[in-house]
């Protein structure tokens, strides 16, 4: 029966500035009246602390008569000091929700992150930065800030120590930015990092701490690797044919020679197949744009690899007396869901290759095998080989072998390209590193 009481004392309106509530105490008053038959008494005294009300203590006895003003400045000393433990309790929590969020993001953040005190030693790091210096943080606490970043070679821009010995930080937004090889240990491998302090300062400008936001730079530092390998894979590539090109055009305007027609025709077979080195070029720097962009187009039918394989082989037998090529396929070798011009291209490649990397002739073979739920095509030649430390990167964009890259002319997409097709059909492609001699690439296809 008390309950409309109390939800008429929650919706009166507080007055900060003052100890007393009169509408509070008359209904109280009346609840009292009601529930206990007139033999009890209370009050209501706001918990004040810090000039704010934090709540309502509520008081009563067992005996009636009035709160004198005696009892009302005790209960309301009393009523203080409860008010001040309610609000370092109601901080407390604040503080310690806060603490969590912190710990979490923290924790969470991909990026390492290092807490520096105003003499740059070691206060607090996060489990990011301890794996990528490959240490724990009881190892590195308290450590001056030297001892944990060292650099393999003097960085790009200012370290932390240089900065601080010219002034910074002069204000609360003097980030700065130091990037360069971070040394670990003697077992792994410099980590190209690029590092932002960010200074905290206090009210007067005191220094209180240095965050330090540690970033893992290295798939940046392959891009501008990559960039500057296309740039200059590319400049030579167009450099050649186009110079041949321009240059066997010239020489047959000239008006004061009478060419023999052989000479014409071979002239024109030069440009022919410089021109044709272009357009393919140009075709594989589309593929590999849209490869970036988000795949290959695949358009499947049926397709008789055996036959392709055939096709291929005598087109480019026309191309090299030095090299005997043969196409090796079991006579119920299955018709294949695929795209005809897309596994054309990647037998083109290998087999180009075959040839560019054996220039003392040889077999190329071209096979193919059946297996339960795939089939297996072969390129193999008997050139000098793939070296065991090429076999990793012959698929990676780019890549040429460094001592063939010298002798043969290339832009290191062809294998590239051949993988993504190869997986496009959901299949994969390998080196074969027990052929004995020579190149042997296989790659499989699944059955339908």
């Amino acid at each position: 029966m008390v309950e409309p009481y109390l939800n008429d004392i929650a919706h009166i309106p507080v007055d900060d500035n003052t100890a007393d509530f009169p509408d509070i105490n008359r209904l109280l008053t009346q609840m009292i009246n009601f529930g206990g038959l007139g033999l009890l008494t209370g009050v209501a005294l706001p918990l004040i602390a810090r000039n704010q009300v934090v709540g309502l203590i509520f008081i009563f006895r067992g005996y009636p008569g009035i709160f004198s003003p005696d009892d009302r400045a005790i209960l309301s000393s009393f009523a203080n000091q409860a008010a001040i433990a309610v609000q370092n309790a109601q901080l407390y929590t604040q503080l310690s929700s806060q603490k969590a969020r912190l710990d979490a993001l923290l924790d969470s953040t991909g990026d390492g992150i290092l807490i520096l005190t105003p003499d740059f030693r070691i206060d607090r790091c996060n489990p990011s930065l301890m794996r990528i210096l490959g240490r724990d943080q009881a190892g590195i606490q308290n450590l001056p800030h030297d001892q944990v970043i060292r650099w393999v070679h003097p960085p790009q821009g200012l370290t932390l120590e240089q900065a601080a010995a010219g002034g910074w930080p002069l204000t609360a937004h003097a980030h700065l930015y130091v990037e360069g090889d971070l040394f670990r240990d003697e077992q792994s491998a410099p980590l190209p990092v690029g590092i932002t302090y960010s200074p905290l300062l206090s009210a007067d400008g005191q220094l209180l701490n240095v965050i330090a936001m540690v970033r893992d730079i290295t798939r940046f530092r392959q891009a501008e690797e990559l960039k500057s390998t296309f740039i200059s894979i590319i400049s030579h590539e167009l450099k050649t044919p186009v110079a041949l090109i321009k240059g066997y055009v010239s020489t047959l305007r000239r008006e004061d020679a009478n060419w023999d027609p052989a000479i014409v025709q071979d002239s024109l077979m030069v440009i022919e197949e410089e021109a044709d080195h272009l357009t393919g070029l140009i075709e594989n720097l589309l593929d590999a744009s849209r490869l970036q962009a988000g795949g290959l187009p695949i358009k499947r039918s049926d397709l008789n690899l055996a036959l392709l394989a055939g096709q291929l082989v005598e087109r480019f037998q026309n191309q090299s007396r030095s090299h005997t090529l043969v196409a090796d396929f079991p006579a119920d070798f299955p018709i294949l869901l695929a795209d005809e011009t897309r596994i054309g291209q990647v037998l083109s490649n290998l087999i180009s290759n075959a040839m560019k990397y054996s220039p003392q002739g040889g077999e190329i073979r071209i096979s193919g095998q059946v297996r339960p739920d795939s089939v297996i095509i072969c390129v193999s030649d008997q050139g000098s080989g793939i070296a065991a430390e090429d076999i990793p990167h012959i698929f990676d964009r780019f890549y040429r072998a460094p001592e063939m890259a010298r002798q043969t002319k290339g832009a290191g997409l062809g294998l590239y390209l051949a993988r993504a097709i190869v997986e496009a059909h959901n299949g994969r492609i390998w080196v074969d590193t027990e052929s004995g001699k020579g190149a042997r690439i296989c790659f499989s296809l699944p059955l339908n």
